[in-house]
């Protein structure tokens, strides 16, 4: 039996307060295991380690499958190592097998709070206020206490954005994994990015406009309208363009007007708007 204070041997006499009560103030990383299960006996150490290098940001609470088949029965667990992490009171996420230290840190990494994290509240708190050059200097701090945090990264390219500093915000999320880059909220940030750049040295919206009712066929100025109304937040409008441009004229700009409808959807996520405007898109490609 471990005599660290992270470590913990869970029974059904202690369950609820050192894994469901205790999840409440920290996360509780639970291992399913057994004394004949090889890769068990591999995870062990590296989960053990961790627990001491955390030093209390998370409890490693270990069951014994074999001594506590009810509580294995109470999870359903069918294989070992498996491993549930618990919040709150309950198991948010979960992985099997005997993982590499360096992905377990990862998943650990997405459930701990991280002390730069209060510094990314701060900065996100000052862009809600719109003042983007104060929170831009927090966030440089924070990146220099805890570089390998990538909440600081999506909200640096966040405050570069809403201070207009679009090649900045660009390339910070150029360079992020893609594991981040897959994230809703970057996902959002390139797509909005994706349209500011266009922009860059076009038309106002007001003079595009007059070249649409002037020449109804003219690509560009429907296509940087579109532009427009999305940083416009008009994306409604935006997408009946570029869908127009779609039906008149596919190949404009290498088929960009699908590809920006594309970019659009990103930004909405799960917006009632996107399945019936995906429908319509799709009709036009077949």
């Amino acid at each position: 039996m471990s005599t660290s204070p992270y470590i913990i041997e869970i029974t059904q006499d202690n369950y609820q307060s050192a894994v469901i009560e205790q999840s409440q103030k920290v996360p509780v990383l639970v291992d399913f295991w057994a004394s004949w299960c090889q890769p068990c006996q591999m995870l062990m150490p590296v989960l053990a380690k961790l627990a001491e290098q955390y030093q209390g940001k998370f409890i490693l609470a270990k069951i014994n499958t074999e001594e506590q088949q009810a509580l294995a029965g109470q999870f359903g667990i069918r294989s070992i190592p498996t491993i549930k992490l618990f919040k709150n009171g309950e198991a948010v996420d979960e992985f099997a097998g005997a993982l590499p230290e360096s992905e377990i840190r990862r998943f650990l990494d997405k459930h701990i709070p991280r002390e730069s994290d209060a510094l990314v509240a701060q900065a996100e708190q000052l862009l809600l206020q719109g003042d983007s050059n104060a929170a831009l200097k927090i966030l440089e701090q924070a990146k220099l206490a805890d570089a390998d945090n990538s909440n600081i990264d999506i909200a640096l390219a966040q405050a570069h954005a809403a201070a207009g500093n679009t090649e900045q915000a660009l390339e910070i999320t150029a360079q992020m994994p893609a594991e981040i880059q897959e994230k809703p909220e970057v996902r959002v940030l390139q797509g909005l990015l994706f349209f500011e750049q266009m922009l860059s040295g076009a038309p106002s919206e007001t003079e595009l406009q007059k070249r649409l009712e002037n020449d109804a066929s003219d690509s560009e100025a429907r296509y940087l309208l579109a532009a427009h109304y999305v940083v416009n937040h008009r994306y409604e409008d935006a997408i009946q363009l570029l869908l127009e441009l779609m039906r008149k004229d596919r190949n404009y700009g290498n088929d960009a007007a699908r590809k920006s409808l594309l970019k659009i959807f990103d930004i909405l996520g799960d917006d009632p708007l996107v399945p019936h405007y995906r429908s319509k898109m799709m009709s036009l490609i077949y």
